[in-house]
């Protein structure tokens, strides 16, 4: 399934907008008047009390700009009307439905730490629906953001002879240390689920389909009272717009053939456990669909059970009878690293390693992390429960060390994949600094006496200097 974290800080920065004006003043020859035009950029201005409500808004979370806030923040806001203008051009709409389920989470977010609704307006000092509205404008800008600078860098892909040429041009203080890393393989057993149990479960999702079917209850309360899809069930278990790829493919098989928002799917099992879905809105090949996940959950004994078998299995490979490689291809029930030797693959999506069998240890899942710090190459651990990162299911597992690769400085035969990322990324930045700076050039700009004396991350804004000289 495709999974969702929710960080608070991402809420936060994303919800910036709606957070409240300090009343210390900051010490500025700027801030004399009360509210004045100080930037336009197109047909837009850009106001001095806008800047203001910002930069207090940093302030409160304590984030530093790196530089005069009333040079950084303009700016900010003036790239921001050049990517909302391209968007019109390339008629880029942001999702209303998916926009109103990220506000509803910050919200809920800002409810939960605050106490009440009535607390959160007293806090911000903004009425409910105020503070919706601007959050709403924040990810609707935020979004198209994106889209416009995926459109101009979707060419962006690196081959081996652009990566040599990256990394021979890099400085030697450019170069990146890589920490340490390991390679493991992992044995797993799941626990056998009782009949009983999964009947159960069904007969619990037959009866949330009857109650939607019959207009009782909406599918997405039932989604945020009972589903186990902890990345969804806070959205009424609306899963966004995806692609068919986005999903496994028993998932992606029914999902993509619904077309009534009105009716429920029959009963889908996949690896994370079962589920009813409900379609709500196709585009091109995408499709958004709320669903229901309920998963078996195992006994101490079913787990006692799957740890001893796999106890024994170890005794076997200890003896010889048997290697780790063939014992995993047998025996292993995790699918994505049977097949290759048992070796895991880096799924945090925010690693430099990610999609390779490299890991840093904090891209270990922490209880694996934990038994291999102090491991040998080539040394078999105890068998231990975990708790499965993609099912959010306990399992059996026993790992081995395959390899440990001291601390280095990042080189092209052991880092390639990281180089390659970094490359890109720089390719991306040269390719959307290039068309802000075009934009610039190509939209009437004028700033206000006592603003434009600034060193701005974009170059073109001071036309009317340039013309003086």
């Amino acid at each position: 399934m495709k999974h969702q974290t929710i960080i608070a800080t991402a809420l936060l920065a994303l919800c910036a907008a709606s957070l409240p004006a300090t009343s210390q003043k900051a010490e500025s020859p700027k801030r004399n008047v009360i509210d004045e035009v100080v930037w336009i950029v197109g047909d837009n201005a850009i106001y001095k009390s806008e800047v203001e409500d910002q930069y207090a808004q940093m302030r409160s979370q304590g984030i530093s700009l790196g530089g005069d806030p009333y040079c950084v923040i303009p700016e900010q806001i003036a790239v921001e009307k050049l990517y909302l203008h391209q968007a019109k051009i390339d008629t880029i709409e942001a999702p209303v439905g998916q926009l109103s389920s990220g506000v509803d989470r910050q919200m809920n977010f800002f409810v939960a730490n605050l106490g009440s609704r009535e607390k959160v307006e007293e806090y911000f000092r903004k009425s409910w629906n105020a503070l919706r509205d601007e959050a709403m404008e924040k990810m609707r800008t935020n979004y198209i953001m994106e889209q416009v600078q995926s459109n101009l860098t979707k060419n962006v892909k690196a081959t081996p002879n652009d990566v040599k040429k990256y990394f021979a041009r890099l400085s030697a203080d450019s170069i990146p240390y890589v920490p340490m890393q390991v390679e493991v393989q992992i044995a797993q057993l799941n626990p056998v689920i009782p009949k009983q149990e999964i009947e159960d479960i069904k007969a619990r999702l037959r009866d949330f389909t009857d109650r939607v079917n019959k207009g009782e209850t909406p599918f997405s309360t039932l989604a945020i009272l009972h589903s186990e899809d902890k990345g969804s069930s806070g959205k009424g278990g609306e899963l966004g717009f995806a692609n068919r790829s986005d999903f496994v493919p028993e998932f992606a098989n029914v999902a993509w053939n619904l077309n009534d928002p009105k009716k429920v799917s029959r009963i889908v099992e996949t690896e994370y456990g079962y589920h009813i879905i409900q379609f709500i809105e196709r585009r091109g090949d995408q499709v958004n669909v709320r669903h229901i996940l309920l998963q078996p959950h195992v006994s101490d004994k079913d787990l006692r059970d799957a740890t001893m078998r796999l106890d024994s299995i170890r005794k076997e490979i200890v003896a010889g009878k048997y290697s780790f490689d063939e014992t995993v291809r047998y025996v292993s029930q995790d699918k994505d690293s049977r097949n290759n030797k048992g070796l895991m693959i880096n799924s945090n999506q925010e690693s430099e390693r990610f999609g390779t069998i490299r890991f840093e240890m904090q891209d270990l899942p922490p209880e694996i992390a934990k038994r291999i710090e102090g491991m040998k190459e080539g040394e078999l651990s105890e068998p231990f429960v975990m708790t499965d990162p993609k099912r959010n299911q306990e399992v059996a597992v026993m790992v081995r060390l395959h390899a440990r690769i001291p601390g280095h400085s990042a080189n092209l035969s052991e880092d390639y994949n990281m180089l390659k990322r970094m490359y890109e990324n720089s390719e991306k930045q040269r390719i959307i600094k290039d068309w802000v700076e075009k934009k610039i050039k190509d939209t009437y700009v004028h700033i206000s006496d006592g603003w434009s004396n600034c060193e701005f991350r974009y170059d073109g804004w001071e036309k009317e200097k340039a013309n003086e000289q």
